[in-house]
This record gives C-alpha cells, sequence and structure tokens, in this order.
C-alpha cells in the first residue's frame, strides 16, 4: 500500500534502480563541498568536527538569561542562541501599555545597551558564536551586540553569529513585523551594506522556513517558500547596489526537522540544489560561497506534545538525527517541556546531551551524506524538489514572494496544508502517541518553570532610571538624525547605532522609524 508524504507525495512500499531511471548521478549530486552541493556544503562535512550545537535561550530578564548561557556553555554548547521576549520583538519598551502581560514570557526583555551588556556579561564576544532570533528589529539587537563588544575591547571583525532578520516570513505566518514590507526590504539592505563593511563575519540573515512549518507548511512548501522570500531579498539587494557575491555568502537559513526522517532529508538535499541552481543561473554569482545554502535547524515545536512529555525525548532525538543525516550546519534540540512551559535547567541539559550522543556515540559523523544513492532518498529529494519548484513558479507569475504575500498565497496553502494535518489527527489517520493513542488515564503530575510576573515592573524600574541618568539630548539629535536618514536613502544603522550608544530605548528607536515608514496593517487576505 502506498503511503503518502508529508507534503503529499507518494512513497512507495519498495524502491529498486526503476525509481532512478534515467538519473544522472553527475548532475544531480555531484561531490560534498561542489556544485550542486545535494551531497553537503562542506567537502569534509562532519568528518572534522561536527556541527556547531546552539542551543536556544532566553527568559525573563536578562541577567536570568545570561546564568543560563553560562550553564549551557559550561556543559557544552558552542554556540548561543537568544530568544526575545514579544514586547522586544515588536520593537516596544517593557513599559509600554501594549507590552503588558508579555514581559519575559517568551524570551528575554532587552530595552536597551543596558540590558545588552548584563545579557553577555562575563562572555566573551570573541569567544562565543551568537545567534540572535529577531526579525523586524533585527538592526537594533545587531547593534547592541557591536556596542557591548566594543565596551569588552573586541572588534567588529571578531564578531561571529546570525541575525534572523526575515520579516517577510513574519508577514506570511508569524506575525511580529513592525513596518510595510518595501521600507522593511530596504532597511534589510541597509543592514547588508553595514555589515559588509563593518561586521565582516556576521550572518546578515536567516531565511527562515520553520515559523511557516510550524503553522502547518509541508516540507515542499517549506524549502519553497522559504527559498522565495530568499529570492526576494537577493533582488532587493542586487537593486541597491550590491554586487552578489559581495554579500550572498553571508545569507543563512533556518529550517525545521520533523520526525519523518526519510522526507526531511530529502528536503535538505533539495533545497541545498535548488538553490544552487538559482544562484548561478539567475543571479550570475561566481563565488562558490555565495551558491552554498548554510542552514540552522530547530527541531519540530509543533510536534512536541503536553501529554506524556517524556516523549518528547524520543521525538527530539529522532528529528535532530533527521537534521544531522541532512546535513544541517548547526542545530538546536528542542527541550522535552517546552509544550508545557519554558525549558527547565535539567531539561535544557538533556537537549544538548541528545546532540552529543548524536555526534559523539553514533557513527553518523563518520562519512559525509550517508544516504547518498538510496534509491528511496535520491527518488524522494527529486519529487520534494519538482513540488517545491512548482509553487515557486507560481509565485514568480505572481510577480515574486512580495506579491503573493500581499494576495495571501502563501498563508493560503499553509492553512490549507494545517487544515490537512489537523483532520488526520482527529481522525486518527495521523497517529500523535499519547494524544490519541496510546493514553495515559492519568498523567503525571509535572512542575514547569514559571516566570516572575514581578519582572514587568523590574524593568520598567529600569527604564524610568535610564531616562532620568542619561543626556536627554544627545538622544533627542541621535534619534532626529535617524529620522533624517530613514526619510532619504543614507544608510539608517550608522545614526541608529548613535542612538543605543547614547541609551535610546528600543521602543524610541522603533518609534522614530514607525514615524516615517508607518507601520504595517495586514490586508483582508490575511
Amino acid at each position: 500500500m502506498t503511503r503518502e508524504s508529508e507534503s503529499g507525495l507518494p512513497i512507495e512500499p519498495v524502491y529498486g534502480p526503476d525509481a532512478l531511471d534515467g538519473w544522472r548521478a553527475e548532475e544531480k549530486l555531484g561531490e560534498p563541498g561542489a556544485y550542486p552541493f545535494t551531497r553537503g556544503v562542506y567537502p569534509t562535512m562532519y568528518t572534522g568536527r561536527p556541527w556547531t550545537m546552539r542551543q536556544y535561550a532566553g527568559f525573563g530578564t536578562a541577567t536570568e538569561s545570561n546564568a543560563r548561557y553560562k550553564q549551557l556553555i559550561a556543559n557544552g554548547t558552542a554556540g548561543l542562541s537568544v530568544a526575545f521576549d514579544l514586547p522586544t520583538q515588536m520593537g516596544h519598551d517593557s513599559d509600554a501599555p501594549i507590552a503588558a502581560g508579555e514581559v519575559g514570557k517568551v524570551g528575554v526583555a532587552i530595552d536597551s545597551i543596558d540590558d545588552m551588556r548584563v545579557l553577555f556579561g562575563g562572555i566573551p564576544l570573541d569567544k562565543v558564536s551568537t545567534s540572535m532570533t529577531i526579525n523586524a528589529p533585527a538592526a537594533l539587537l545587531l547593534l547592541l551586540y557591536q556596542l557591548v563588544g566594543e565596551e569588552q575591547g573586541v572588534p567588529a571583525d571578531k564578531l561571529t553569529g546570525t541575525i534572523q532578520n526575515d520579516v517577510l516570513k513574519e508577514y506570511i505566518a508569524r506575525g511580529t513585523y513592525i513596518f510595510p514590507p518595501k521600507p522593511s526590504l530596504r532597511l534589510i539592505a541597509d543592514i547588508f551594506k553595514y555589515c559588509k563593511a563593518e561586521i565582516p563575519k556576521w550572518n546578515t540573515i536567516s531565511i527562515s522556513g520553520y515559523h511557516m512549518a510550524e503553522a502547518g507548511a509541508s516540507p515542499a512548501q517549506e524549502i519553497a517558500f522559504t527559498l522565495a522570500d530568499g529570492i526576494e531579498y537577493v533582488r532587493t539587494a542586487v537593486a541597491a547596489g550590491m554586487d552578489v557575491d559581495d554579500f550572498a555568502p553571508r545569507l543563512s537559513f533556518f529550517f525545521v526537522a520533523r520526525t519523518t526522517i526519510l522526507e526531511e532529508v530529502a528536503k535538505f538535499r533539495a533545497a541545498r540544489r535548488i538553490w544552487a541552481k538559482v544562484m548561478r543561473e539567475e543571479f550570475g554569482a561566481k563565488n562558490p560561497k555565495s551558491l552554498m545554502l548554510r542552514f540552522h535547524t530547530q527541531t519540530a515545536g509543533v510536534q512536541l506534545t503536553a501529554q506524556q512529555p517524556e516523549v518528547n525525548l524520543v521525538r527530539v532525538a529522532v528529528q535532530g538525527l533527521g537534521a544531522v543525516l541532512g546535513g544541517t550546519q548547526s542545530l538546536h534540540t528542542n527541550s522535552f517541556d517546552e509544550a508545557i512551559a519554558l525549558p527547565t535547567d535539567k531539561s535544557a541539559r538533556l537537549a544538548l546531551r541528545t546532540q552529543q550522543v548524536l555526534a559523539y556515540e553514533t557513527d553518523v559523523t563518520a562519512t559525509v551524506d550517508p544516504f547518498a544513492g538510496s534509491y528511496v532518498v535520491e527518488k524522494m529529494t527529486d519529487d520534494v524538489e519538482a513540488a517545491a519548484l512548482e509553487l515557486m513558479h507560481k509565485i514568480e507569475e505572481m510577480g515574486g514572494a512580495v506579491n503573493a504575500i500581499e494576495r495571501g498565497f502563501q498563508k493560503n496553502e499553509i492553512e490549507r496544508s494545517a487544515y490537512r494535518i489537523a483532520q488526520e489527527t482527529d481522525s486518527g489517520e495521523r497517529v500523535v502517541v499519547g494524544v490519541n493513542r496510546f493514553r495515559l488515564d492519568e498523567e503525571e503530575p509535572y512542575e514547569p518553570l514559571r516566570v516572575d510576573p514581578a519582572i514587568e515592573a523590574q524593568q520598567a524600574d529600569r527604564l524610568a532610571k535610564l531616562r532620568a541618568e542619561r543626556d536627554q539630548g544627545a538622544v533627542d539629535a541621535a534619534l532626529d538624525q535617524l529620522r533624517k536618514a530613514a526619510e532619504g536613502t543614507d544608510n539608517v544603522l550608522y545614526p541608529m547605532k548613535d542612538a543605543l550608544r547614547a541609551r535610546a530605548t528600543v521602543g524610541e528607536v522603533c518609534n522614530a522609524l514607525r514615524e516615517v515608514w508607518g507601520a504595517y496593517v495586514p490586508t483582508d487576505a490575511f
């Protein structure tokens, strides 16, 4: 009996040589580290060293998050990944009325240089790589990080890390946008230019399919919509006068890893192949690094269950294995209790240990692209690639990703996929252990980590103290310069950095830009 993959593509009970009839290995595969990068972006992949184990963390105050980061580093994590609270993600200060009830809940509250200084206190920024999951206000958080590095005496060319900075997927699937699409793309182009000149080792964008997948996108939809967004960003930068090879090597991507290992491996391999061809054939990229789709992976939070949460340890291990077999450059493994609350110290440590077992106790790091030549994986790679290209062609016919977003195309496609998954789960056709099969009569009690509600008042007090101490004239002057740059064509990051150095808050800087660019209001199509 033929099953269907997560993308709705057939999975045959048996695959043989006929599945790859007429298949040209040299065209489809190449060598690891060589075009079209199906087999991985580096020749040796994990045989020299494993992927970067980058655990996503951040909650409450900067002081609490700093303690968690130091604990993760002590436990062997090689890279930090910062989660910000919703007010920070939306460009609001903790004492703004709209922030009430959300301060420090889903990430750390960062209102100013004072908070950023505490967040990375005692952590040498020339020794760690830091990823920041921040989009609409990504420029602000990057500049705050640079300012803290300067205070530590770390030159900007020694800073390494990534800002997510992918605002297009916010309009599609997540919703933490601030400005309309056009000024948002202008801001991203300014970030590309700034980093080329000032922070050359920084990954300027992490083009994300993860959040679309969490909203219900299939694997084929995930890579199609993500790569279409990537094309839009490249076109924007080129239109702004940049040479593709000046910024494309610093582009990175962010995908999910589900429990369906075979299709996930195929998805990652197909994505690399599509991107390499697009960059070479559409944009004429010459630098091999411009053709490489380097990506971070996070295990699938949406597949975690509050029922029998310890079972999530198994899910996360399987998902992490899929990411590794698919050739990820860095990986975050979710904690087993994340469907209930923020991770505890113990659950965060177990999540990291899961990666360490994969890296050091299995043999998956001993060889590059273990599934190369597998009849099923090569056929599934071709099938996912074809399905993704069909969706990308539809987006091109609409005039590109932004036009398709404005028509609600991606959002509607994802909602249909999510509805199908919900129907299959409700009917029992899709088995979810502990939810619709293999349930317990009574769940065991579990004590989650809780964020102290007093954090909101504490952050408000810190802001009041900051505003009383700072040179308000210097702040006002810097914000005026920022408005002028936003009204014209100058790079906004330089006056933005001056404002943040003068202790302007995240909310004040974003409000200055809102005054010029406006705020995005979704259309009826959404």
